[in-house]
């Protein structure tokens, strides 16, 4: 179902999706690309006509700023859309970059706005989308401003496995990202030295096993607590909206 069935399955986390609605999204025309690792899936200045979804693997979303260094503003998960604000937008400020081998859909303005505007609830469900993505953001800035390298590191990682397990990617504490130390500094802010002496301090108090891409969490309450991880921010409650 090229992702949109992933799509239904984070929506309808938050709030029952009706039948008739599931079908709307199900009957969306898609485009269907394959991006190879560190591929540009979204070009910063660019005006898209489309939208993006994640159907299978990873991307982020980054700011490049000079001598070709960049920020990872973000990491999007199978059911995801990178960048449904570009409905309104029009131009893009970041780009979005597929993290290992990405298939993603692209969906026609057009379509979505057609299906939008015959359904207030669905309308207000990928507005939710938008939403939580900003709520994830502002979480991500208090991140990079407040905590240290170590909490940093530990509220991504828990962060991670939720998103994932909504999902169906992630279940006893164990999911597979193909996340380099590298790009964990471009996320948090750090040299590659500084993000593998952070990750060593989380392997030395038996809170992470991390083997190229597998990640396990050995004890995800001791790891929030340190983290000072709270999911209120991922709006998990399955409420009428």
């Amino acid at each position: 179902m090229f992702g949109k069935d992933l799509l239904v399955r984070m929506l309808d986390r938050r709030d029952t999706l009706p039948r008739d609605e599931i079908t709307l999204i199900e009957a969306l025309p898609v485009r269907p690309v394959t991006f190879g690792p560190d591929e540009e899936i979204v070009r910063e200045g660019s005006r898209p006509a489309e939208s993006c979804l994640i159907a299978n693997g990873f991307a982020v979303r980054n700011q490049a700023i000079r001598e070709g260094k960049r920020q990872i503003t973000a990491i999007h998960v199978p059911g995801d859309f990178v960048d449904l604000h570009s409905l309104l937008l029009k131009v893009m400020d970041h780009s979005v970059s597929a993290l290992g081998s990405c298939d993603v859909v692209f969906i026609r303005h057009k379509d979505l706005l057609t299906v939008m505007g015959g359904s207030p609830h669905l309308t207000r469900m990928l507005w939710l989308s938008t939403t939580i993505d900003a709520s994830i953001q502002r979480t991500w800035i208090t991140c990079l401003g407040r905590r240290s390298a170590k909490q940093h590191l530990a509220h991504v990682i828990c962060e991670l496995y939720v998103r994932l397990e909504i999902v169906g990617l992630a279940s006893d504490q164990t999911f597979a990202i193909p996340l380099t130390q590298a790009e964990l500094g471009d996320v948090l802010g750090l040299s590659v030295v500084h993000v593998n002496r952070t990750l060593q301090e989380l392997r030395a108090k038996d809170l992470v096993s991390w083997k190229d891409r597998r990640i396990v969490i050995l004890d995800f309450q001791r790891l929030a607590l340190l983290a000072d991880f709270d999911a209120t921010y991922l709006n998990l409650f399955h409420e009428p909206r």
